[in-house]
């Protein structure tokens, strides 16, 4: 039978979706829920997963075509099943309702399927696997180049998701560090993430301690670093020859360095076919390497204008024209007011370092977001009416008692804010864990929709790049966001117990709380700030949240 498959609603409200990768080619079995492609709404990235078991007929689009939801974009062969159209020719030329379906299922049997019984019996279909397996889509990218099996890995992030350095691990091409530091990381990556918008800024010592990232870029493994035939030679002459002569030993070394020996040129001729050297194939297999870290290098730098070129236009469109949009509602819709302060978080940096080891035990990274958090939802329950939001339609102040928080997150296509819900009813290591993996899917791009809607109250974190103040925009309709700065060392003046005071270095923490101006007056904001100030002041006061 063949199945016309359409896009499905990858998220509500979305219309269309950009192709960006297709992980299926015409041809290729596919079991029910394998992901065949990945689409790009103004969201989030998503995978497409396969409604069928089946073999693909017809991709209907290409790599970067914007899809309408609804439109059929992949066509399959379902196993165990016949076409339509010749279902009703056997049924009309069939004498008897045994006959027709005996036809029926001779015809939906395919040629050599050893589930192919005699007539009358039902074609058993594929059974879709047990075992879903859990990466990201640039995870799986990375499989197929490294030529990887992702059922045979054993994911080390969180819930068994499959990691970059768990394929590069793999694949033998891990770059070299602790294994015990990139257990604890989760992922290959989220060590240098989690420093740029979860951890709300250690000191540069507590930066370069904990926050060791791991490479996520593929060939700098020296040596024989393998690839895989199905990436494609960037700027290498290919020689396109249909057959080459080489020694057994040669073909070998090409197999190891994922080289098509008909596409090395020829050192030589015998017999009057071409005949190609151990050293040729090296050189090849280098000059493919060079190449390509050429133009990664290339790509990673921005320099993507060709030589000559003075500009270049791409779509605007996606997730940045969504980011660009809310922003602009936001700023035209919201009159904007932002309060700064200066809060001495010493106390805080104490307690965090003695708390670190324990949540390491279980597996989770520690960073002074979940401390925060609280103090917010502290200051939230105190001053409702941050919590609040205008709805304009209504011409109504709707007050709300559920506590859902927003952390901004860096991504490569803009800012994303994942939301971790409920979090008055979560304790600090379970915010810890929530928001970390959040944080990553959203960089990963795996993030559903769902997972960046409904948030209360928004904390963005500058000081992963070293800001101290900044004016932030309101996640529109919330009524508040708060930025948090670079933890600095700050001479301070400390009155002790005799009231004798005295100058002191002092770890020190700037927030900036931006507020809709129609909703909360200003002294509302400040003593919001301070609230959160007094509990960052007294990390203590947490445990009776």
């Amino acid at each position: 039978m063949v199945r016309e498959f359409e896009l499905p609603d990858v998220g509500e409200g979305v219309a269309e979706g950009e192709l960006v990768t297709w992980f299926v080619e015409p041809g290729d079995e596919v079991s029910e829920d394998q992901p065949v492609a990945e689409v790009e709404t103004d969201k989030a990235l998503v995978e497409v997963p396969a409604p069928v078991n089946g073999s693909v007929r017809e991709l209907h689009f290409e790599e970067g075509d914007v899809i309408p939801v609804g439109d059929v974009f992949v066509t399959f062969d379902v196993e165990g099943e016949e076409d339509t159209a010749e279902a009703d020719a056997a049924a009309g030329e069939a004498e008897t309702e045994s006959d027709a379906t005996a036809d029926a299922d001779a015809d939906a049997s395919p040629a050599g399927d050893p589930g192919a019984t005699g007539a009358g019996e039902d074609t058993e279909p594929a059974e879709t696997p047990d075992d879903r397996i859990f990466a990201p889509p640039r995870v799986r990218r990375l499989a197929r180049e490294e030529g990887i099996d992702l059922s045979q890995i054993q994911g080390s992030g969180p819930g068994g998701r499959i990691t970059a350095a768990d394929v590069q691990a793999a694949a033998g091409t891990a770059p070299a560090a602790d294994a015990q530091a990139q257990a604890q990381a989760g992922s290959g990556e989220t060590a240098s993430s989690t420093t740029e918008a979860e951890s709300t800024t250690a000191t540069a010592a507590d930066s370069s301690t904990d926050e060791s990232p791991a490479s996520g870029s593929t060939g700098q493994a020296g040596g024989s670093q393998t690839q895989t035939q199905t990436q494609a030679p960037a700027q290498v002459e290919s020689a396109d020859r249909d057959h080459t002569l080489a020694a057994p030993a040669t073909r070998r070394i090409a197999e190891e360095e994922g080289v098509d020996l008909d596409a090395v040129p020829a050192t030589e001729e015998r017999d009057g076919e071409a005949f190609v050297t151990p050293e040729a194939v090296r050189e090849y297999a280098e000059a493919q390497q060079q190449a390509q870290e050429a133009d990664t290098a290339a790509i990673e730098a921005g320099e993507a204008f060709a030589e000559g070129e003075r500009e270049r236009r791409e779509p605007f469109r996606g997730v940045r024209k969504t980011i660009a949009d809310a922003m602009v509602e936001s700023k035209f819709s919201a009159p904007h007011v932002t309060h700064h302060d200066e809060v001495d978080v010493t106390e805080l940096v104490e307690a965090r370092k003695r708390l670190k080891p324990h949540a390491e035990e279980q597996g989770i990274r520690l960073t002074y977001m979940p401390f925060i958090m609280k103090a917010v939802v502290a200051a939230l329950q105190e001053y409702p009416e941050m919590n609040a939001v205008i709805d304009e339609a209504n011409e109504e102040i709707v007050h709300r008692n559920y506590y859902n928080i927003g952390v901004a997150a860096a991504t490569d296509v803009g800012l994303m804010v994942p939301v971790v819900d409920n979090a008055d009813g979560k304790g600090m290591l379970q915010l810890s864990s929530e928001m970390n993996e959040l944080v990553q899917r959203a960089r990963e791009r795996s993030i559903s929709p769902d997972e960046l809607r409904g948030s209360t109250f928004t904390i963005t974190n500058i000081g992963g790049i070293g800001g101290e103040y900044a004016t932030p925009i309101l996640n529109y309709p919330e009524s508040g966001i708060l930025a948090v700065g670079e933890i600095k060392r700050k001479p301070r003046v400390v009155t002790d117990e005799n009231g004798d005071e005295s100058i002191e270095p002092r770890s020190v923490m700037t927030l900036s709380l931006s507020f809709d101006h129609r909703l909360i007056d200003g002294a509302v904001g400040a003593q919001f700030t301070n609230t959160v100030m007094e509990y960052l002041e007294n990390p203590e006061l947490l445990l009776l949240e």
